[in-house]
């Protein structure tokens, strides 16, 4: 099932898609799609649900980040072989995991904000994995049962300030607006094996990146076990999976973005994100 959350005014509203393709507002049924709601299961009250029966949702204001309240936004780096290659790293031994700003979380559709001196801005897309119940110590056979659903991130990335700020990763990843999320929540049950998925994203038009997720070093399954073991993951929280090849960084000369360009996003069944990028005035 696709879900998403949009505002209308001062109101959150959610959605879930009939079997016509029709929009119909479930915010009565589920409530807000956020962390509480799927602590509390209440997701349950759509299977079975006549969505027909329910209003269309109708016009909004502002697509919003899929899930809402999001605990953690964890992060996995060079996941896939051939990235690591073209960013002339060597293929980890174990998931190498850095947490983004919930502050940089932003809709599918929200302008990307490139912030004051920066150079090196850049673009990877990746599977999202929104936790659905609490994991703590689970093996790599139970791990997907704590997976509600997957949505497409777009790991915004600054490579100056990630690579010579000193420090973490997170320097350069946690911007406002470099961790869009979006633009659907798909249920886990409508993506039977997440690592069956293409992946791409296009700056301009141009196809840059071209990934599956079958070729990542770590499993779905993998990371959720393997992070379970060294903290408890919680609903609500999303782990972005790690990016295929094709990112600025890695090309020969490099190449970024700048304002003015378009980036679009997108997984095989989840979607696609578009974003403009401008200048951050503030």
């Amino acid at each position: 099932m696709k879900l998403k959350r949009v505002a209308r005014g001062d109101a959150i509203r959610n959605a879930a898609e009939d079997p016509s393709g029709t929009w119909r507002d479930v915010t009565d049924v589920t409530g807000d799609l956020s962390a509480k709601c799927l602590a509390n299961d209440g997701l349950a009250a759509l299977h079975g649900a006549d969505l027909t029966a329910l209003p269309e949702l109708g016009a909004y204001d502002r697509l919003l980040p899929c899930v809402g309240s999001v605990g953690k936004f964890m992060c996995i780096g060079l996941n896939y072989s051939d990235h690591a290659e073209e960013a002339g790293m060597a293929i980890p031994d174990h998931p190498i995991l850095f947490l983004k700003a919930n502050s940089a979380i932003a809709g599918a559709q929200d302008d990307l904000l490139m912030p004051r001196g920066s150079k090196a801005l850049d673009w990877e897309v990746e599977l999202g994995v929104i936790i659905g119940k609490p994991a703590k110590y689970v093996d790599e056979a139970r791990a997907l049962d704590h997976v509600a659903g997957y949505c497409v991130v777009n790991d915004v990335s600054e490579r100056d300030f990630q690579l010579h700020l000193t420090g973490q990763w997170t320097k350069g990843k946690s911007c406002d607006t470099f961790g869009p999320i979006g633009p659907w929540f798909v249920t886990a049950d409508a993506v039977p094996d997440p690592q069956a998925l293409s992946l791409w994203a296009e700056v301009n038009g141009q196809r840059m990146q071209a990934g599956h997720s079958s070729t990542m070093i770590f499993t779905v399954a993998q990371i959720i076990a393997h992070l379970s073991q060294l903290m408890t993951l919680h609903p609500g929280d999303v782990i972005a999976t790690g990016t295929p090849p094709g990112v600025g960084m890695g090309m020969k000369p490099p190449r970024y973005l700048k304002p003015g360009d378009e980036v679009k996003a997108g997984i095989e069944g989840l979607g696609e994100q578009v974003q403009r990028v401008i200048e951050d005035q503030s």
